[in-house]
């Protein structure tokens, strides 16, 4: 059976590693043409050795290059941002510029890909953005990044309706093995991800292609939209 994404183009938007190049590699499994932007354009093209894979600068924080990236690459299919700038920490360790630059990147980034993409986009096209667990289940430190994931899903779901039919989803990762954690150092990062294994109703932790194949998922599937798919193995249950 031909893939509903087949020489489909979809913009990536985020790192050449982690879960923006499973993304990008699943898609190219799909049949999908895919241009990976961010704002290392240089080390973006030298993760991939694909003729299909293409790539761009652009810095979500700043709208005129997101509309010049819109009228540079003129119409694709379906839009995808991984890109994040995280906001982790106690209350009175957040400060202001760092949770607005959460928001900044998380949240606006998005709205300007759907300002400037939707209106060259098809009527069969898609976004997928992404939110995460801590949107369901606050947590100490987290509660900036919890806020910056909440609001992408009332975003997703104002998008869905305001764009329709161009259909906008969200996916919501749990605690998945990339690079992210490695900040921790290894033995910190092994018992967190030991303990979320043991407590997680899934009893692992996730891997990048879990949240590919759900952002595969997504921009397939052309009855789903103003949802944000937790892909978390059950973390925020517990």
């Amino acid at each position: 059976m031909t893939s509903s994404l087949q020489d489909r183009t979809v913009l990536v938007v985020g790192r050449g590693s982690g879960i923006a190049q499973a993304v990008t590699l699943a898609l190219r499994a799909a049949g999908a043409k895919v241009v990976v932007a961010g704002r290392d354009e240089q080390a973006l093209a030298a993760a991939y050795d694909d003729p299909d894979v293409t790539a761009a600068a652009v810095d979500l924080t700043d709208e005129a290059a997101v509309a010049a990236l819109a009228e540079r690459l003129g119409r694709v299919d379906h839009v995808v941002s991984t890109a994040s700038a995280r906001a982790r920490g106690a209350l009175g360790d957040l400060g202001h510029d760092t949770v607005l630059r959460s928001f900044d990147v998380k949240v606006l980034g998005p709205l300007l890909l759907a300002k400037y993409f939707a209106p060259r986009m098809p009527e069969d096209g898609s976004f997928v953005f992404f939110s995460g667990s801590s949107a369901r289940k606050p947590a100490p430190g987290m509660l900036a990044v919890g806020a910056t994931n909440a609001a992408v899903d009332v975003l997703t779901r104002g998008l869905a309706v305001e764009l329709a039919p161009i259909r906008v989803n969200a996916v919501s990762p749990g605690t998945i093995d990339t690079g992210a954690y490695d900040a921790l150092g290894e033995q910190k990062k092994a018992e967190l991800f030991a303990t979320r294994a043991a407590t997680s109703p899934a009893r692992r932790v996730g891997r990048a292609e879990d949240i590919a194949e759900a952002v595969v998922f997504a921009l397939g599937s052309t009855f789903l939209t103003g949802v944000s798919l937790g892909v978390d193995g059950g973390e925020p249950l517990v």
